[in-house]
This record gives C-alpha cells, structure tokens and sequence, in this order.
C-alpha cells in the first residue's frame, strides 16, 4: 500500500486543537495552544475541545464529529492535534470517508486512543503521528526532546533516527517494513473491521509497534494471541515492544515484560528483530513515530530505529 505524507507547515499556518475522545482541562489545551503559537503557528481551538462536557466525553458527539469534519475540510487548517485520547474516537471512524482524508491529507497528532484515528488515516493512504499530546506540550520543557521532534516533523523534516539501550530480551537482527501499530487494546478491538491495521497482508512487510496502560498482564497476553493465532505475529518483519505502564502483577506474572518475551519464545516468533523498552506510550519520554513510515529496525542489541517518509 502506497502511504503518502501531508505536506509541511509553514509559520502562519493553522493547526487545529480538538478533542475527539475524553474530556481534557482546560489548561492544557490553552497550554497547547500557546505553544504552538510560540513556535510561529496560529493555533485553533475548535468550538468541543473543552466542553461542555458530555459524560466522559469532551463534547457531544456531534460536536466531537462536527470538528474533526471542519479541522480536515477547511483549506486553511494544515494540522491537527488531537488534545487527548480517551474512549471516544472510535465513535468517528465511521464519520469520515478515506477519500476524504486522502483529497486533503493532514498531518493528525496523538496516541493512546487516537490509535483509532491513526487507523483510519493509514486506510486512507496517509501517514500520521502517534505523538505528544496536549498535556505532554503544556507540562514539559519547551525544549523538551519530543516536542521539539514533533516540530520537525510538522516543519518537514522526512525522517527520524531514535537510538535506545540493550534491553536483557532483545532480539538482535535488521528487518524494513512499513511502521503501524500504537494501543494494543484500542487496535485490537478492530480486529476484523475495516480499520484493521494490525493484520499483515500477504506481501506487506510490517514494523509493529505496540504500547499499553493500565491494562492486566492476562489481558494483554490474551491480546497477543490473538494476534498469533490471526497470523500477524508469524508475518511482521519486526517487533518494537514499547511502554505498558500501570499494569498490576498477578499470579502467573510479576512483569509485563518478562511475560511477553515468555510469549515469543513459548510460539516460537524467531528470527526477526525485537526491542524492548522502546520509548513510546504513556510516560514522559514518548517520541513521535510516523506511521505508515518506511523504517529500519535494527537491534545489535542496542536499538537504532529509522524512519522515512515523503
């Protein structure tokens, strides 16, 4: 499948801020804002983005529908980051259409439950962020390292090199493919949907990335497989196993990771690289991946991860 990548901003464009999922406070999306602002850019804050609130949700979902469909039709508007995942957004994949999305390619910012977004944008051909969010922008430095590797993205930069330490369950290799992936249990509940992205086509060479919070070691073993009995562990050309925070032990497991690497080895996933401790998912260090991004894995056993784009 052919991915292509929206164009560059320039300073002055618009970015647009919104919440398409759960409620966000306030200041961190004026916190974004500000940012943004700083950095030459005219940001946005779409009429849902902080309320009124409806339950858990930022806005209704008319609202939360009615803002994505204006962030990505209007010409002037060249980005969008989405202020915070939540449950919500898989209420909008229905929403808009991929030729929709393909006719004005934008470059879409997020993570957690924005995964469901990503899948929507990589069905239709064009590559997103899985990223910093809102509070992420607001709390941390201005000079902080993923913030200012999101920057370079939005400004054009077309490709990213992130180095990691030697993790004790590495597994050492090189393998390319197109990145996907994002939040284990938000991608899984799309299994056999048309936002499927965690299946791997016959003749397509995938990186997979996964991340997770507050999800039961069970749960995500359960997850996993799935994810070998449908054939995708058996097909992907590498694995990037990335942060899985508040998790709580239970009686079979004490770690998460110790649990997935007990997983591999037990289905026999050979022969293709694997990193553990990736930075990415919920913590302060969370770099920006571009999905649909062609990427080199390699893992000696420290890791080195290169992404291409554009």
């Amino acid at each position: 499948m052919e991915v292509k990548s929206p164009d560059p901003l320039k300073r002055g464009d618009k970015i647009a801020i919104l919440s398409p999922a759960t409620t966000v406070a306030p200041e961190y999306v004026a916190g974004a804002a500000d940012f943004f602002a700083k950095k030459g850019y005219e940001p946005v804050v779409l009429a849902g983005a902080i309320g009124p609130a409806s339950g858990s949700f930022a806005s209704s979902l008319e609202q939360r529908i009615e803002d994505l469909r204006y962030a990505l039709r209007s010409e002037e508007i060249k980005g969008i980051l989405c202020a915070r995942g939540g449950y919500g957004c898989v209420h909008l994949l229905s929403e808009l259409s991929e030729e929709e999305i393909a006719a004005h390619p934008k470059w879409l910012i997020g993570f957690s439950d924005i995964s469901a977004l990503h899948a929507l944008w990589l069905k239709a051909g064009v590559c997103s962020i899985h990223g910093p969010m809102a509070k992420h922008i607001t709390l941390e430095d201005e000079d902080d390292f993923c913030a200012c590797s999101l920057l370079d993205i939005l400004s054009g930069k077309r490709e990213v090199t992130y180095k990691t330490d030697a993790h004790p369950f590495n597994r050492e290799g090189e393998a390319c493919g197109m990145l996907k992936g994002g939040n284990l249990a938000v991608l899984n509940g799309l299994a056999s949907t048309p936002y499927d992205i965690l299946e791997v086509r016959e003749g397509e060479d995938v990186i997979l990335f996964l991340e997770d919070v507050s999800e039961a070691i069970y749960a995500v073993e359960r997850m996993l497989t799935r994810l070998y009995l449908s054939g995708t562990l058996r097909k992907i050309k590498g694995l990037i196993v990335g942060q899985f925070t508040e998790y709580r032990p239970d009686r079979n497991h004490k770690n998460m990771e110790a649990m997935i690497d007990s997983f591999l080895r037990r289905y026999a996933i050979d022969g293709i690289p694997v990193a553990f401790n990736f930075p990415v998912g919920h913590v302060r260090n969370n770099v920006p991946l571009v999905e649909g991004s062609q990427t080199i894995l390699k893992v000696t056993p420290e890791v080195e991860l290169t992404g291409r784009w554009g």
